[in-house]
Protein backbone atom coordinates (compact mmCIF):
# COMPACT_ATOMS: atom_id res chain seq x y z
CA UNK A 1 0.00 0.00 0.00
CA UNK A 2 1.11 3.51 -0.67
CA UNK A 3 1.19 6.25 1.94
CA UNK A 4 -2.36 7.44 1.22
CA UNK A 5 -3.77 3.97 1.98
CA UNK A 6 -4.36 2.95 -1.63
CA UNK A 7 -2.94 -0.35 -2.82
CA UNK A 8 -1.65 -0.75 -6.33
CA UNK A 9 -4.35 -1.43 -8.92
CA UNK A 10 -3.52 -5.10 -9.34
CA UNK A 11 -3.68 -6.12 -5.67
CA UNK A 12 -7.21 -7.57 -5.88
CA UNK A 13 -6.31 -9.40 -9.08
CA UNK A 14 -3.17 -10.78 -7.40
CA UNK A 15 -5.22 -11.89 -4.38
CA UNK A 16 -7.69 -13.91 -6.48
CA UNK A 17 -4.86 -15.34 -8.60
CA UNK A 18 -3.01 -16.53 -5.51
CA UNK A 19 -6.08 -18.10 -3.90
CA UNK A 20 -7.05 -19.89 -7.14
CA UNK A 21 -3.51 -21.17 -7.74
CA UNK A 22 -3.47 -22.70 -4.25
CA UNK A 23 -6.73 -24.54 -4.92
CA UNK A 24 -6.10 -26.08 -8.33
CA UNK A 25 -3.91 -28.88 -9.73
CA UNK A 26 -2.79 -26.73 -12.70
CA UNK A 27 -1.78 -23.35 -11.23
CA UNK A 28 -0.09 -22.29 -14.48
CA UNK A 29 -3.53 -22.30 -16.15
CA UNK A 30 -5.06 -19.80 -13.72
CA UNK A 31 -5.83 -16.52 -15.49
CA UNK A 32 -7.54 -13.49 -13.96
CA UNK A 33 -8.68 -10.62 -16.16
CA UNK A 34 -9.73 -7.35 -14.53
CA UNK A 35 -12.35 -5.18 -16.20
CA UNK A 36 -12.48 -1.77 -14.54
CA UNK A 37 -15.58 0.38 -14.59
CA UNK A 38 -16.24 3.76 -13.00
CA UNK A 39 -17.64 2.27 -9.79
CA UNK A 40 -16.90 -1.44 -9.96
CA UNK A 41 -14.17 -3.81 -11.10
CA UNK A 42 -15.07 -7.25 -12.41
CA UNK A 43 -12.48 -9.99 -12.00
CA UNK A 44 -12.91 -12.85 -14.46
CA UNK A 45 -11.31 -16.09 -13.27
CA UNK A 46 -10.43 -18.86 -15.74
CA UNK A 47 -8.96 -22.20 -14.70
CA UNK A 48 -8.35 -25.52 -16.46
CA UNK A 49 -11.58 -27.39 -17.18
CA UNK A 50 -10.66 -30.19 -14.76
CA UNK A 51 -10.05 -27.61 -11.97
CA UNK A 52 -13.37 -25.81 -12.32
CA UNK A 53 -15.00 -27.91 -9.59
CA UNK A 54 -12.18 -27.09 -7.18
CA UNK A 55 -12.72 -23.32 -7.41
CA UNK A 56 -16.50 -23.65 -7.23
CA UNK A 57 -16.59 -26.23 -4.43
CA UNK A 58 -19.49 -28.23 -3.06
CA UNK A 59 -22.71 -26.24 -3.44
CA UNK A 60 -20.57 -23.25 -4.48
CA UNK A 61 -19.01 -22.83 -1.04
CA UNK A 62 -15.46 -22.24 -2.25
CA UNK A 63 -16.60 -19.66 -4.82
CA UNK A 64 -18.72 -17.95 -2.15
CA UNK A 65 -15.73 -17.83 0.21
CA UNK A 66 -13.52 -16.32 -2.52
CA UNK A 67 -16.18 -13.68 -3.20
CA UNK A 68 -16.41 -12.89 0.51
CA UNK A 69 -12.62 -12.40 0.76
CA UNK A 70 -12.68 -10.23 -2.37
CA UNK A 71 -15.51 -8.11 -0.95
CA UNK A 72 -13.65 -7.62 2.33
CA UNK A 73 -10.40 -6.67 0.57
CA UNK A 74 -12.09 -4.32 -1.90
CA UNK A 75 -14.07 -2.62 0.87
CA UNK A 76 -10.84 -1.90 2.71
CA UNK A 77 -9.53 -0.27 -0.50
CA UNK A 78 -12.78 1.70 -0.85
CA UNK A 79 -13.57 -0.06 -4.11
CA UNK A 80 -16.21 -2.50 -5.31
CA UNK A 81 -15.20 -5.74 -7.00
CA UNK A 82 -17.10 -8.74 -8.32
CA UNK A 83 -15.77 -12.20 -9.12
CA UNK A 84 -16.96 -14.08 -12.19
CA UNK A 85 -15.81 -17.67 -12.66
CA UNK A 86 -15.73 -18.45 -16.37
CA UNK A 87 -15.86 -21.89 -17.97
Amino acid sequence: MSENGQANDSSLKDLITLIAQMLVDNPEQVHVNEIRGDQTSVLELRVAKEDLGKVIGKEGRTARAMRLILTAASTKLRKRALLEILE
